[in-house]
């Protein structure tokens, strides 16, 4: 993930290893890392059985707050694609029937939004 677009907010593609060793913790028996995306301090993780937001939380970051999200409670989520000239692709999430995206993200173009859009639609549309 380059500094110019970490500084434009869109996160880049993490490898699973990284994201076991530092979120292994979190993990219930049987579920597993897919993807996972980083952002400065903040960090996006999809698993097998959920979609978990971990937030950095102030100057030092030593304050973090771990925010778990049944697939079953997504109600539509939506996938754009980086365009020739745009630095940026971004996902958005409606969480149960709430009339505006729920969540957020920007990917930077090292990220592959279709493997995004392909677990998201795996998990969702059971």
């Amino acid at each position: 993930m380059g500094l110019f677009s970490a500084i434009l907010g869109n996160a880049g593609a993490i490898g699973k290893e990284e994201l076991v060793k530092d979120f292994g913790k979190l993990l219930i028996e049987g579920e597993e890392i897919e993807l996972g995306f980083k952002l400065i301090r903040d960090t996006s993780i999809f698993t097998s059985k959920r979609l978990i937001l971990v937030d950095k939380q102030g100057i030092t970051g030593s304050k973090t707050e771990y925010m778990s999200v049944a697939y079953k409670n997504i109600s539509r989520f939506s996938v754009e694609t980086a365009g020739t000239f745009d630095l940026d692709a971004e996902l958005k999430i409606w969480i149960s029937s709430e009339v505006n995206p729920s969540i957020t993200k920007k990917f930077n173009k090292s990220v592959n939004v279709y493997d995004v859009q392909n677990v998201l639609a795996h998990h969702v549309l059971k």
